[in-house]
């Protein structure tokens, strides 16, 4: 089932019917960064903390593993 208020996309692929409503949604724990991240039925969801209307994005784990690692790289600094 999913979520009444956001509809979810899967990254690279179909989105699975996940339902977010009660999803224990995670922030940094320095307070920083405007993403929250949710561990629901074996994937990743990751929303803005700021807009949590706004539909969440779907990861499986190993697209959430590259994600990271790419992160960690740098390779999303727009600075």
């Amino acid at each position: 089932m999913t979520d009444s208020i956001t509809e979810q996309r899967l990254v690279g692929g179909p989105r699975p019917d996940l339902d977010l409503t009660q999803a224990e949604w995670q922030s940094s724990p320095q307070g920083v960064g405007g993403v929250q991240i949710a561990f629901v039925e074996g994937y990743i969801a990751m929303r803005n903390r700021r807009s949590p209307e706004i539909p969440a994005v779907i990861f499986t784990p190993a697209e959430w593993r590259a994600f990271v690692l790419d992160a960690r790289e740098g390779e999303f600094d727009l600075t």
